[in-house]
């Protein structure tokens, strides 16, 4: 499994704890998946505008079916996410 830096939401400051305070879950911490671009905030500014566009914005296919086409690449990727 791969290692990359990251910065801990209790370690954030500046733009990058203001990104970290927008996308809290519910359970209290920050997904690894955004965490791995706490050292480049544009990045990870950049990362959930993808995701936002992806799963949410105007397309022909429809929401639940966007879901299960990330739960089955997600699996063939063997990814726990």
């Amino acid at each position: 499994m791969a290692w990359i830096a990251e910065i801990d939401e209790r370690e954030a400051e500046g733009l990058l704890k203001d990104q970290y305070s927008k996308l809290k879950e519910p359970w209290g911490g920050i997904d690894n998946i955004l965490k791995i671009h706490s050292l480049n905030p544009e990045s990870l500014a950049a990362h959930v505008q993808l995701y936002k566009t992806v799963m949410f914005g105007k397309s022909p296919i429809p929401r639940i079916d966007r879901e299960k086409i990330a739960l089955v690449v997600s699996s063939i990727n063997q990814c726990h996410y």
